[in-house]
């Protein structure tokens, strides 16, 4: 059953989305065509600035990058960075992530909710200094880039690249710059713009000035990495541990043969696994609420579970921003963990995964059920799920 959104939340998706419904953006544009919305935000004042972005790039724990071009010669380094650069043009610093820092981002990303939350990957911010950019290039993910401050012009092209020569990445550079960038549409954002990129499709942006520029991107896993990490997470589950064994083999005089007693224990072991549509569920359900590598949760002080009840069901609950969480049905799957939501409490706790906050009553409700009182306070335990606003996790 489709999800109703009340008539402020419509009309500000609608704005986001340069005056569509969801379904229509959808159909028309997503995977398929770029978009360029006028005055899609109007509350982006609140975001990271300069100084927030430089504070976030000088920390170990957040993924950064700064680009730089002088005399037409590319250089990148990461993070993290005790300075930037004095220069006052040609360089833009990257900072990945910043919605898992910085509650505002984390608002900002979540109103693109018309996708599945597995398929929001995060909200970088970039801010670039006159003539900034990161060259021509293309990005494999989905992506809306939203003007935040200052005035960036975005050239692209209509249409995936798929041919080789509009592929083809110019030679010894840091960086995936296209040889051959030939763009067929142009535009200047300027704060609260934003321009709606399909995968594949070839772009550039560079600043007019000193700017700031939010990128909400997609995951996009290929087959490849989706089979390979799906096959090492069932090799985990099902095979037990031990090695092939050879007591009793023959002396050989072709140690160079592969030896066909090792080949077909190999063969056999190979032909037993077996998958079932729960074992596909289950690893999608904990790859993509898996956290990044350099992602690190703050448990907070112990507390009873009889102390963490009354204040929860005071206060309600809301996800950290660092938290994914998904639901299919009675399964649960929280930073990669799988649980059961328990029956009397499931439709609280889908409400607390969609929304990703839970009011006082609510949470209340679902504590009431001895399964649940036990699930949220080990979420709260973790760093996954704090009180909402205006109430200390300190013991």
């Amino acid at each position: 059953m489709a999800r109703l959104l009340d008539p402020n939340r419509r009309d500000a998706r609608r704005r986001l989305l340069g005056g569509l419904d969801a379904e229509a953006f959808l159909a028309r544009h997503w995977q398929r065509r770029p978009l360029l919305i006028r005055r899609a935000v109007d509350d982006i004042d609140d975001l990271p600035d300069r100084d927030a972005l430089a504070a976030l790039a000088a920390r170990d724990d957040v993924e950064s990058r700064l680009v730089e071009v002088v005399g037409g010669r590319w250089s990148m380094e990461t993070g993290p960075f005790d300075r930037l650069p004095r220069r006052k043009r040609d360089w833009s610093l990257l900072v990945q992530g910043v919605n898992l820092h910085d509650e505002r981002a984390d608002r900002l990303m979540r109103r693109f909710d018309f996708v599945p939350a597995m398929r929001l990957d995060d909200l970088m911010i970039s801010y670039a200094t006159d003539g900034g950019g990161v060259g021509p290039h293309l990005d494999s993910y989905d992506v809306f880039l939203l003007q935040v401050a200052g005035r960036r012009r975005w050239r692209w092209r209509r249409g995936a690249a798929r041919s080789a020569r509009d592929r083809a990445l110019v030679p010894g550079v840091p960086l995936k710059l296209l040889r051959h960038f030939a763009p067929t549409d142009e535009a200047v954002l300027e704060p609260g713009d934003m321009l709606y990129l399909p995968p594949s499709c070839a772009h550039e942006g560079v600043a007019l000035g000193p700017c700031l520029t939010a990128s909400i991107g997609f995951r996009a896993p290929s087959w490849n990495e989706l089979s390979q990490q799906f096959l090492f997470d069932l090799a985990e589950r099902s095979w037990p541990d031990g090695r092939p064994g050879d007591a009793g083999r023959p002396a050989t005089d072709t140690p160079g043969a592969l030896d066909e007693t090792l080949l077909q224990a190999i063969v056999d072991r190979l032909a037993r696994i077996r998958w079932s549509p729960r074992d596909v569920e289950r690893f999608v359900g904990r790859h993509f609420s898996e956290p990044k590598p350099q992602v690190f949760f703050d448990p907070p002080a112990p507390r009873s579970v009889e102390r963490f009840v009354r204040q929860a069901g005071k206060t309600g609950v809301r996800l950290d921003p660092r938290t994914i969480a998904l639901y299919r049905g009675s399964r649960g799957y929280i930073a990669g963990d799988a649980c059961d939501l328990p029956t009397h409490a499931g439709p609280a706790l889908r409400r607390l995964i969609d929304h990703r906050r839970l009011d006082g009553s609510s949470t209340a409700a679902a504590l009431a059920v001895p399964a649940a009182r036990v699930l949220l306070h080990a979420w709260w335990s973790a760093g996954w799920i704090h009180f909402n606003d205006g109430a200390s996790d300190a013991a």
